[in-house]
C-alpha cells in the first residue's frame, strides 16, 4: 500500500531526482550571472562621479569602424567553424549542409550564455534533427573539434607567457591566484579521470555499458580528425578561426586613442585573460570587462578608459552572437521546411 501521502518510494526518487537536476541548472546559471552582477556593481561604485562622466565621454569617441571590422572577423569565424565541421563527418559517412552547420554553431554559442558548454549538445542535437547525424557521432565529432582548439588555445597561452610573462603573473598576484594551486587541482583531476576510467573498465553495471557505449561513439568522432582526408584544410581552417578571435579582440585596440600604442604582443596578452573569462562564466558577463580593464591598466592605460574598451569588446561580440543565435532560431525550421 502507497503511503498516505500518495507517492510511493519510486515516485519520491524521481521527484528527488528532477528536484537534484534542476537546482543544478539554476546554480550553473544563476552563479556565472551573480558573480557578473557583483562584479559590475563593485567596479561602478568605486567611480567618482567625474570618472562615471569620462566613462560616457570614452564610449562616444571610440572609433566604431574597428568595431565593424570586429564583428565581421567574429562572422567570418562562425562561417569557418560551420565549414570546417564537415571534414570531420565525413569519414563517418555523413555531411551536414552547410547553413544547417553555420545556424547550429550559432545557436550553440547562444545556448552557452545561458548554459556553459550546452551549446555543444545543441549543435549534435540540431545537425541530428536536420541533416540526420547521430547524436553521438556529431557530438564526438564537436569533441574533437574542442581538442584541436584546446591545443591552439594553448600553444597561445604559452606564447602569451613567453612574451608577457611578467604582466600576466602580476595580474595573477594582484587577485591572490596562486599558480600552484591551479597545477595541484589539474593534478587531482587527472587522477579522477584515471580512476574513473578504471571504474569503467571493470564494471558489467547496464549504466557503465551505457557510458562506454556513448564514449565509444565519442572515440569515433575524435579520431575521424586522423581518418579524414582533408587534414591540412582542417589544420588550414582551425588557425584561421584562433586567427580571427585574435584579430577580432585586437582590431578593437585602435578604437581607443589611448589604446593605440598597445603591441600585439600585449594585445595578445589581453586577449588570453578576456578568454578565460569567457571560458569559465557566462560569456564573460561583467567579468570580462573587470578584468580586461584590471590588465590592461598594467599597461599604462587609464582605469576608466580600460573598462570602456572591456565593455564595447565584450558588447560587440555579445551581439553578434545574440544575433546570429536568434536569426538562426527562427531561419533554421524555414530553410528545413521541405525536410
Amino acid at each position: 500500500m502507497a503511503p498516505a501521502s500518495g507517492y510511493g518510494n519510486g515516485d519520491r526518487e524521481t521527484a528527488y531526482r528532477v528536484v537534484k537536476k534542476q537546482l543544478s541548472n539554476i546554480i550553473q546559471i544563476a552563479l556565472p550571472l551573480a558573480l557578473g552582477i557583483f562584479l559590475i556593481w563593485y567596479t561602478y561604485t568605486k567611480f567618482s562621479p567625474e570618472q562615471l562622466r569620462q566613462l560616457k565621454q570614452n564610449f562616444l569617441k571610440a572609433d566604431y569602424f574597428y568595431i565593424w571590422i570586429s564583428m565581421f572577423f567574429g562572422i567570418l569565424s562562425h562561417f569557418s567553424r560551420a565549414y570546417r565541421w564537415n571534414y570531420l563527418l565525413e569519414p563517418l559517412g555523413y555531411r551536414a549542409r552547410i547553413p544547417n552547420s553555420f545556424m547550429a554553431v550559432s545557436i550553440g554559442y547562444l545556448l552557452n550564455f545561458a548554459i556553459p558548454r550546452s551549446g555543444e549538445v545543441s549543435r549534435a542535437v540540431v545537425i541530428n534533427k536536420y541533416d540526420k547525424v547521430p547524436f553521438e557521432k556529431a557530438f564526438g565529432t564537436i569533441v574533437a573539434e574542442r581538442i584541436a582548439d584546446l591545443f591552439i588555445s594553448v600553444c597561445i597561452l604559452f606564447i602569451a607567457f613567453f612574451l608577457q610573462f611578467d604582466t600576466l603573473w602580476s595580474l595573477l598576484n594582484t587577485h591572490n591566484i596562486n599558480p600552484e594551486k591551479l597545477v595541484i587541482l589539474g593534478i587531482a583531476g587527472i587522477l579522477l579521470a584515471a580512476l574513473f576510467w578504471i571504474y569503467l573498465r571493470r564494471t558489467r553495471s547496464a549504466i557503465g555499458e551505457k557510458i562506454k557505449n556513448f564514449i565509444k561513439g565519442l572515440k569515433e568522432g575524435v579520431f575521424s580528425i586522423l581518418s579524414m582526408k582533408k587534414k591540412w584544410a582542417f589544420i588550414a581552417h582551425t588557425l584561421f578561426i584562433w586567427l580571427m578571435y585574435v584579430l577580432m579582440f585586437h582590431i578593437c585596440i585602435y578604437a581607443f586613442p589611448e589604446t593605440q600604442s598597445i603591441t600585439f604582443s600585449q594585445s595578445l596578452s589581453l586577449f588570453v585573460v578576456g578568454s578565460f573569462t569567457i571560458a569559465f562564466t557566462n560569456g564573460g558577463f561583467g567579468t570580462y570587462p573587470f578584468l580586461i580593464a584590471e590588465a590592461i591598466l598594467l599597461y599604462g592605460v587609464a582605469y576608466t578608459v580600460g573598462t570602456s574598451f572591456g565593455w564595447i569588446v565584450w558588447l560587440s561580440q555579445t551581439a553578434v552572437i545574440v544575433f546570429l543565435g536568434i536569426m538562426s532560431f527562427l531561419l533554421l525550421p524555414l530553410y528545413n521546411k521541405n525536410n
